[in-house]
């Protein structure tokens, strides 16, 4: 075998120069850095939420309060809810502009339960007219494509059979926002727009089994509110629905386990996956609407981190019988 000669005196001293070079530029840079690396971190005024506050959409001085009923049929479920609440006049005003966000995920059928289901999108768009909305307006920040979410699921006709308007998520309705005190959501792309142009919001979702968080209920349904790369919020996923329950004040939830998926969600993919609980959940606190539901997918509460998670924060309590109307 050949032996390597070292390298000649003249290229030693060539290679030992650049190194040195390279480390005074390293050492320079690193000394900039520092030079400008403000060690007491964010001022107050950079603390102010961006943009206007969302606003509280929840109904002034209501005492919190929760239905449960129990049918097969989902029409007649938000009826004989809504009706043990007040009716939807209680909730919804003449004049009042209503954004029903749902859960429109995936590009699935309604039959498979990972999207809300159309005949709730339906009843409860038309129940808002019927006490008076101006406007209802439908909308989510879907995983798949929008358009085919919207299509496939059935929620883009059944919101149209009733006159109420689709919102896509276009780049131009989000804008950056924090949450107040908040330490995930922060100037976060926020789907702010549909918000602004409405006076009341119900959230509208299935009752899913959740392989990060759980379960995917109310709460989680305002995930798809937001915008960027949100999945990075995966690796503290029951922080992040905690401040979501901080987020939005709605009006009113509405909790669909007429059928629940049980497993494999959130997306699921087989009827297998579905069971018939015919229970739907509508109410004020949707921590509450949340703690009653968790046990249609046979957890407890002490099984949903986020739950207690979002009571400490203020945001409702897990203590949903307090709150039963009979």
């Amino acid at each position: 075998m050949k032996a390597i000669s070292p390298p000649p005196p003249a290229d030693r001293r060539w290679f030992l120069n650049r190194l040195l070079r390279a480390g005074l530029g390293t050492l320079g840079i690193g000394a900039l850095g520092w030079a400008f690396w403000d060690r007491r971190g964010p001022r107050p005024e950079e603390e102010i939420a961006a943009g206007d506050p969302l606003p509280d959409y929840s109904i002034p001085d209501q005492a919190k309060r929760l239905a449960v009923v129990h049918g097969a049929e989902r029409g007649a479920n938000v009826t004989a809810a809504l009706a043990a609440l007040g009716g939807m006049q209680r909730f919804i005003r003449a004049g009042d502009r209503v954004l029903l966000k749902v859960n429109a995920a995936f590009a699935a059928p309604p039959m498979l339960g990972a999207t809300t289901h159309p005949d709730i999108v339906s009843h409860v768009a038309r129940l808002c007219f019927q006490a008076g909305a101006r406007q209802v307006l439908v909308t989510d920040n879907p995983i798949n494509d929008p358009a085919s979410c919207f299509a496939l699921s059935g929620i883009a006709a059944a919101a149209q059979s009733a006159g109420a308007q689709v919102i896509l998520p276009e780049a131009r309705r989000f804008e950056n926002y924090s949450l107040p005190h908040g330490r995930l959501i922060r100037h976060w792309p926020l789907l702010r727009e549909p918000l602004r142009r409405v006076d009341k919001v119900i959230g509208l979702s299935p009752v899913k089994d959740h392989h990060r968080s759980g379960a995917s209920m109310a709460l989680k349904n305002w995930y798809g509110l937001l915008g960027g790369r949100r999945n990075i919020f995966h690796q503290e996923i029951h922080t992040i629905i905690a401040e979501l329950a901080l987020l939005i004040r709605p009006t009113l939830v509405i909790l669909d386990g007429t059928q629940s998926m049980i497993r494999n969600g959130p997306t699921g993919g087989s009827l297998d996956d579905l069971k018939p609980t015919q229970t739907l959940i509508a109410g004020t606190d949707p921590v509450a609407v949340d703690a009653a539901g968790a046990a249609l997918l046979d957890k407890t509460v002490d099984d949903l981190p986020h739950l207690r998670m979002a009571e400490r924060l203020g945001a409702g309590t897990v203590d949903y019988r307090s709150l039963l109307v009979k």
